[in-house]
């Protein structure tokens, strides 16, 4: 009986251990083809290349082939992964990650990780976003065992169209994991600030700094539930619709 098939993609590059890890437990299950960007491309949110080629190599590990690298963004890898070179051979699942850093509550929107798995909803295709919630030296051993567990239920239960999964791994051992909660999107604003520099020829320039503050702290959010060592699952569509205000709109006298 042949395996399923899964493209593994990200957003922190071919050469990040998080998604070397990922694609290596996979292997014992699935017949797995990597795709991902040759850097880092971090908090990209869902931006394609629209005005530059896309060029793709082969990555290799030890002499051995890993996948391909391309020099886009995670959403490009994914279009050109199933319009491409994986258009005669489409996967069955598709696992953006292992992304080094939590994806939750406002981080979910700038995400390249989370942005990789919607384009593959786009296409039809059910998707995971995984990611290891911290910025330390990660282990991702707990993290892509999960990925395997959860992507072959996945792929026994089914997902509705249109939506993934966002999985966020508290970065303990696994005797410290309380458990699993399935959770919605935490309500989380960044505290933004800018630090202002010079270069070594006295030319200002800025560095992006800032903190997350909770908003909403109730433990049925994401950002809550891996602060208490829960994973958590979010399931995410992308329908930006606000079918509160639809209605209350419709009672307005637009302008013409």
């Amino acid at each position: 009986m042949s395996k399923p098939k899964v493209l593994v993609c990200n957003d922190d590059g071919i050469n990040a251990p998080g998604i070397q890890a990922l694609a290596t437990a996979l292997k014992k299950h699935f017949e797995v083809t990597v795709v991902a960007p040759d850097k880092q491309m971090s908090a990209v949110g869902h931006a394609i290349t629209i005005h530059s080629p896309l060029r793709v190599s082969e990555y290799k590990i030890d002499g051995e082939f890993f996948g391909y690298a391309v020099n886009g963004t995670p959403a490009d890898c994914v279009k050109l992964a199933l319009r491409s070179i994986m258009k005669e051979n489409q996967p069955d699942l598709i696992i953006s990650g292992i992304n080094h850093g939590g994806n939750t509550s406002t981080s979910i929107i700038y995400s390249g990780t989370v942005s990789a798995a919607t384009e593959a909803t786009f296409l039809g295709i059910p998707a995971i976003a995984i990611s290891l919630a911290t910025y330390g030296v990660p282990d991702f051993s707990l993290a892509a065992d999960y990925a395997v567990r959860l992507g072959l239920m996945v792929l026994e239960k089914g997902i509705p169209g249109g939506l993934l999964l966002n999985v966020n791994i508290p970065p303990v051992p696994k005797e410290e994991i309380k458990g699993v909660k399935v959770t919605r999107m935490g309500n989380s604003i960044w505290d933004d600030d800018f630090d202002h520099r010079k270069d070594p020829h006295d030319n200002t320039y800025y560095w992006l700094t800032g903190k997350l503050i909770i908003v909403d702290d109730a433990d049925d959010q994401d950002e809550i539930a891996v602060s208490q060592n829960f994973i958590s699952i979010t399931p995410i569509q992308f329908d930006l619709t606000a079918y509160k205000f639809l209605d209350e709109l419709q009672k307005w006298e637009l302008p013409q």
